[in-house]
């Protein structure tokens, strides 16, 4: 594991005290320069999770809490108009910032939002005609709770596309549990939570992401693995090629991490999982885990090179 890496890695651990399995997929997606969606039931640690690698990293952070009455201004922003300059002038809203944290996205509406597509795919806000560009890095974790059905829109295959890994926390081990009583007793251990690298380093280490070699061995490999999908029997819609694309470029993250400049097939199955079984629908009513299981079926079938 690369240095810098590891230095957040432990950072977030300080706090959250779940698989470090988690931690690390949390980074990857930043790193390969996606978005991230993590479903659990509430109390697992979502939002601690995404609010403590934000707080490792010295950028901005913004969180959203979504619900039934929110508006697409509420995220994107508004032309307010001066009396004084008798002008229009754009107040931003919380999309502005490096690292966002749509809490229970799955409760706004659906106009709501899709207010997010052009920001999560394009890195832009177009307000009124005008284009206001985002910072960089930029990122959003969003979480949901897939089980509670009541007031909630579940997201539309577009916006689910726009995720590059999805994935659950799970519960601690009884042991972490513990320490986590014992931590949190007097004080929320979160507000003390230092940053460990900078904004600029992110980017950096985003652009070294991008130069990990790819092979042609693993890109036909990688296209293998999306177009099995496709003909699975039991699934009604396959991988996109959007999903060929987020899966490259999270094996190129997850080699970068590790402390190669090269990807090799054990990169693409280890994140062949949480990149895809959010973009594969089953032709009965999805199931996460029955999601992971065709991805698990198909990567047993598709022979890596070599």
């Amino acid at each position: 594991m690369r240095k810098e890496i590891e230095k957040i890695i432990k950072n977030v651990e300080k706090v959250f005290r779940g698989d470090r399995k988690n931690i690390e997929l949390a980074l990857l997606a930043l790193l390969a320069d996606g978005h991230l969606l993590i479903e659990d039931i509430p109390g697992v640690g979502k939002t601690l999770l995404a609010s403590a690698l934000a707080r490792s990293i010295d950028c901005q952070f913004k969180r959203v809490q979504f619900t039934s009455d929110l508006l697409p201004s509420d995220i994107l922003g508004t032309l307010v108009f001066s009396s004084k300059t008798g002008e229009f002038r754009f107040r931003k809203g919380p999309v502005f910032t490096n690292i966002l944290l749509a809490d229970e996205i799955n409760r706004g509406s659906p106009k709501t939002q899709s207010a997010l597509l052009e920001a999560m795919n394009d890195r832009k806000v177009s307000i009124e005609g005008r284009t206001f560009p985002l910072p960089q890095p930029f990122l959003v974790i969003a979480t949901q709770n897939p089980v509670e059905l009541h007031g909630t829109f579940p997201l539309p295959e577009s916006q689910l596309d726009r995720f590059i890994l999805s994935m659950s926390v799970g519960y601690p081990g009884r042991a972490e549990e513990k320490r986590m009583l014992y931590e949190q007793k007097e004080n929320d251990p979160l507000e003390e939570l230092k940053p460990v690298i900078s904004r600029d380093d992110i980017l950096r280490l985003q652009e070294e992401v991008r130069k990990v070699r790819f092979s042609e061995e693993i890109a036909d490999y990688v296209i293998s693995i999306t177009d099995s999908t496709r003909t699975h029997p039991l699934l009604r819609m396959g991988a996109s090629p959007r999903a060929t694309l987020m899966l490259a470029r999270a094996s190129m993250a997850r080699a970068y991490m590790k402390g190669r400049d090269y990807v090799v097939p054990d990169d693409v199955k280890e994140v062949a999982r949480p990149v895809l079984s959010h973009r594969i629908f089953l032709k009965r009513a999805q199931d996460r885990r029955e999601a992971e299981q065709v991805i698990e079926d198909v990567l047993q079938k598709v022979y890596p090179p070599g």
